[in-house]
């Protein structure tokens, strides 16, 4: 076994999970993915381990690698979490101006990119990576911490309402341009307004998924 194998085994299932090509409920075999992955059963074995570990699969011996379902409850965990964290955020990073304007540039153009594709998966990661961004300017690092901690999770909710509907990427990537705008004109209060109504149409959008 290397760690390389392994690796390569945790990143495939882990991507596969976070943008729904291995869905909740989902039985995963070691040897179906050691021939998706090329790889052989030890460092397989070695990967599902790991997500376990980190509450996306549950094993069960002799079967396979139940990947977890996230329920109604914990998506709206979820969005209360994230909800709390970026509603604090918002009024400390909306003075960036050009500084943060430029930054959140790149996740924008891969959510356009993505968008352009239909690659759901990693629109919902550049769209996260965008908020993260926002979150970490005012310098809280218990905040920040927590907020990535919703990572996976709020990814795969996400992955999930923009597969029901298309409307929710589009919806998402003109908030998203509109945000820099923002920024750069120092219209703070329209910067803490966006983030309130982005963050309430979300919320419907991944309800109605449910």
């Amino acid at each position: 076994m290397t760690d390389s194998a392994a690796a390569r085994a945790y990143a495939h299932v882990k991507t596969s999970i976070m943008t729904g090509s291995y869905a909740g409920g989902d039985l995963l075999t070691e040897g179906d993915v050691a021939d998706v992955v090329g790889v052989s059963r030890t460092p397989v074995r070695e990967a599902l381990l790991r997500l376990q570990g980190e509450g996306l699969l549950r094993l069960y011996p002799k079967k396979g690698a139940l990947v977890v379902p996230i329920t109604a409850a914990e998506a709206e965990d979820v969005i209360e979490a994230r909800a709390l964290v970026e509603s604090w955020a918002a009024p400390r990073a909306a003075g960036q101006g050009e500084r943060l304007a430029v930054a959140l540039e790149q996740p924008l153009q891969a959510m356009r990119e993505h968008r352009a594709s239909g690659d759901v998966g990693a629109f919902a990661e550049a769209d996260r990576a965008f908020h993260e961004l926002i979150v970490a300017v005012p310098g809280n690092d218990i905040l920040t911490r927590l907020y990535r901690s919703l990572r996976e999770r709020q990814i795969c909710v996400n992955a999930t309402a923009m597969r029901v509907s298309d409307e929710r990427m589009d919806t998402a990537l003109a908030d998203h341009a509109r945000f820099v705008e923002l920024i750069r004109a120092g219209d703070g209060d329209g910067f803490v307004a966006l983030t309130r109504t982005h963050l309430e149409h979300a919320a419907q959008h991944i309800r109605g998924a449910r």
